[in-house]
């Protein structure tokens, strides 16, 4: 039996923040994108996600361009944009964890044995969001898509 740990400390603008910026990635375009193509492409609401890439972008994640031709594009390439990076932007760095710890540690009842269980977890998934890049997401999308292979009989 396999056990999923779905990180619910990740704030929903948070996930959207990733969305945004898996997003301009994956479009690997010098054109700017349209908060509008980004919304619909990732679902998000355009109101809440303009918010957001203005927050990312004074993080210097991501800059805009005015005008009929305008919108937002990465600001940096997305080998050296992780995943980690957004992550302690947009909920800090005190948010970063993904189980609460053990409030008061006693001696007993297995709240010391816990307590560095749920630190070395928390450390094991800060790892991989700090070592999974932007491009990694990219590729990884593109190798499911390439092996994707519709089945239409009925």
């Amino acid at each position: 039996m396999e056990i999923f740990i779905t990180p619910k400390i990740i704030t929903q603008k948070c996930r959207y923040a990733l969305r945004a910026i898996f997003e301009l990635a994956n479009r690997q375009s010098a054109q700017p994108v349209k908060i509008s193509d980004i919304a619909s492409s990732q679902d998000i609401s355009p109101r809440f996600l303009e918010n957001i890439l203005l927050e990312l972008k004074h993080g210097g994640f991501v800059a805009s361009k005015r005008g009929n031709d305008g919108g937002y594009f990465l600001s940096q390439r997305p080998e050296n944009l992780t995943v980690g990076q957004i992550i302690a932007f947009v909920q800090g760095t005190a948010k970063n964890d993904v189980l609460e710890p053990t409030p008061q540690i006693s001696c007993r009842n297995g709240d010391y044995a816990f307590s560095h269980l749920w630190q070395r977890l928390n450390d094991s998934i800060a790892s991989v969001y700090n070592q999974v890049t932007f491009a990694d997401l990219v590729n990884e999308e593109a190798m499911a898509v390439k092996s994707y292979v519709p089945n239409y009989v009925i």
